[in-house]
């Protein structure tokens, strides 16, 4: 299927590695110029480096940061010469106990997984609106619907994005202006982030891989995800023919989400 996307612009947030490179990649197959970003600059080169030997015909641009603090957004904006599509990702906060967190790593929390992705929509999504089409799609968690005990930093801020963009994207002036906002919210993806949370479960208590295969066991497709079949959803989102979906929380995790809604 042709997205119909080619030629478009897209910025991509912490596309270096794990999901947000998967979303980048996509959107690279279907011709879309990408302006990426990430914090660690040799991560970042070489992705971008991979990029633009996967499709010679589209422009990659990076720019290093972290995307939470306001010049790298603003470095991220202007080197983007008309966004289209908008991919807000942030690494999560580190696992643990609320007991041991202080209000200060509720700000940071906030800064990334929050206020940063909603500067960025509020800077970029009246432009999509007047020429008449704009993606924009949040890379939450599936803690959003099922929250992780662990994952209290990243359960309330993404949940407070959550509700935000459940009313923008219901704006009539995006909305019928062919401007869609969703999100995405990844179960478990075999990715570093991953990784650290199966640590934090072992609490060097129990053997790691023992816990994974417990936690696998629990997805009725039996597997981790992958990043490029996370990717590919993530273009269909951001496509000419996903114009009547917006306001909508999707949640990739192979079954295990337990519910009925």
């Amino acid at each position: 299927m042709d997205l119909g996307i080619a030629g478009r612009w897209a910025i991509v947030c912490a596309a270096s590695k794990g999901l947000g490179k998967g979303c980048a990649a996509a959107l690279a197959r279907e011709g879309v110029n990408l302006v990426i970003n990430a914090r660690g600059s040799e991560a970042l080169e070489q992705t971008a480096s991979e990029l633009r030997a996967r499709n010679a015909g589209i422009e990659v641009r990076s720019v290093v940061g972290d995307v939470a603090r306001p010049e790298v957004r603003a470095a991220l904006l202007a080197a983007c010469p008309q966004v289209d599509i908008l991919v807000n990702n942030a690494g999560g906060p580190p696992p643990g106990d609320f007991r041991d967190w202080t209000r200060e790593d509720w700000l940071k929390a906030l800064d990334a997984n929050m206020l940063a992705p909603i500067e960025l929509i509020k800077a970029t999504v009246d432009a999509m609106a007047a020429r008449g089409f704009g993606r924009v799609v949040n890379i939450t968690s599936g803690a959003v619907k099922a929250p992780i005990d662990v994952l209290g930093l990243s359960n309330g801020a993404r949940s407070g994005l959550t509700g935000f963009i459940a009313g923008l994207a219901r704006q009539s002036r995006l909305a019928s202006c062919n401007v869609t906002l969703n999100n995405l919210l990844p179960g478990a993806f075999d990715t570093e982030r991953l990784q650290k949370t199966l640590k934090a479960a072992a609490q060097g208590e129990h053997d790691l891989e023992e816990v994974a295969e417990q936690r696998r066991r629990r997805i009725p497709a039996g597997r981790f995800g992958n990043a490029d079949e996370f990717g590919a959803f993530c273009a269909f989102l951001c496509s000419a023919h996903a114009g009547y979906l917006t306001g909508q929380n999707l949640l990739l995790d192979g079954g295990a989400y337990p519910g009925t809604f």
